[in-house]
């Protein structure tokens, strides 16, 4: 009948039902009893469920259907070759493994864009070998606020017009906007260098803001995690 995944963030939850590799319904909530009320109406055989804000002993008390509990042990459709493996962050290794199932498990780069900016490398031989972590958007201006004495707490709604600002505001907007962007293009283009083939999978929260990098070897997937934990999931029930 198809799986239902689950990531529970510091946030937001975020659930997915999927047949096979197709996602059919997704649904994001704020607390976990909004969330349990939709997940007790679906219809599913396998639940996997990612969390940094419950433990597994938790959750078993609250949800009343069987569920895997992903952690540092189980099992990937890929091989793990990072040094520390008990510190990798779960969201990462998923948008790993959902940027590798969708590029047919070639060479892929998954980039996710929330708090901060990580990027996922998986190569040829389908083994995750780590990558980068930087600041995000909003942290980039909260840390320009905070670590100065004059300079405002900036928003980024919306791509600065111009690379030059004409104000300290629009200057700040534009260093921080760009900046990022020249730093996903640089990341992406200097693994396509040594790796012809690779493609890139441009996740999270602020995703969607940067569709216009969008090519033929780059693409903006927001629920790419998701998709990852359901490959997890496939991977141990198969």
């Amino acid at each position: 009948m198809g799986n239902l995944v689950v990531d529970i963030g510091n946030t937001r939850i975020k659930s997915a039902l999927f047949e096979g590799s197709e996602l059919i319904a997704e649904h994001s909530f704020e607390e976990l009893d909004a969330a349990l009320a939709v997940w007790n109406s679906l219809r599913f055989t396998d639940c996997l469920v990612s969390s940094v804000r419950f433990s597994p002993m938790e959750l078993a008390q609250k949800i009343r259907f069987p569920f895997r509990f992903l952690d540092s042990d189980t099992p990937l459709p890929i091989g793990n070759g990072y040094a520390t493996p008990k510190t990798l962050g779960l969201d990462r290794i998923a948008a790993a493994v959902g940027a590798w199932h969708m590029a047919d498990r070639n060479p892929v780069l998954a980039v996710d864009m929330g708090s901060c900016i990580t990027f996922e490398f998986v190569d040829e031989a389908s083994v995750y070998r780590g990558g980068a972590i930087s600041p995000g958007l909003k942290m980039r201006a909260s840390a320009m606020n905070s670590f100065t004495a004059r300079l405002p707490l900036v928003e980024l709604k919306t791509k600065p017009d111009s690379l030059t600002g004409d104000s300290t505001v629009s200057c700040m907007q534009a260093g921080i906007w760009y900046g990022v962007e020249f730093e996903l293009a640089g990341q992406i283009e200097s693994y396509r260098l040594k790796i012809p083939e690779i493609k890139a999978y441009i996740c999270g929260g602020d995703s969607q803001s940067f569709e216009s990098l969008a090519k033929d070897h780059i693409f903006v997937v927001p629920n790419l995690v998701l998709h990852g934990l359901n490959c997890i999931l496939n991977h141990n029930v198969e």
